[in-house]
């Protein structure tokens, strides 16, 4: 089984607010550091993305790529890579726990890296510790701010 890295934080905001923005791929570049663009290729029969062309700048790796989502909960969202120019693996996945009331969030996100050069293990997780981090950050400014 593939090695992957996960971080959790808490955000002040319900479930709900908190997967609308994880939801919104258009405005990922406004508080991802990572993401420098985002197209939603194809929809479900709910409106939820189901593949997302990303254009990523995260340090060591560099890439388009395109992902494949599910949505198998209220409160989960999960990917897979789809294809690629530089990445042999991106998966992960957001994972929202309702707090107290409902009205703080606690999210876990889960990601393995796998990239088709060679790269010691160690930079890869580093990579990925990276990604998630600012992403987690940035998921709790903008939820917050709204």
């Amino acid at each position: 089984m593939a090695e992957h890295t996960s971080s959790s934080i808490t955000i002040e905001a319900s479930p709900a607010d908190v997967m609308a923005v994880i939801a919104d791929f258009a405005r990922y570049p406004e508080w991802t550091g990572e993401v420098k663009e985002a197209e939603v290729l194809g929809t479900d029969a709910e409106g939820r993305a189901q593949k997302v062309r990303l254009l990523l700048d995260a340090g060591a790796i560099k890439d388009d790529h395109t992902l494949a989502y599910i949505w198998p909960a209220e409160n989960v969202v999960s990917w897979t890579l789809d294809k690629s120019q530089m990445l042999r693996q991106l998966d992960g996945s957001y994972l929202l726990a309702p707090l107290g009331d409902g009205t703080r969030t606690e999210v876990t996100y889960q990601l393995t890296v796998d990239v088709k050069i060679p790269m010691l293990g160690m930079i890869k997780r580093k990579a990925e510790k990276v990604i998630i981090d600012r992403a987690l950050a940035g998921l709790k400014k903008r939820v917050e701010a709204a």
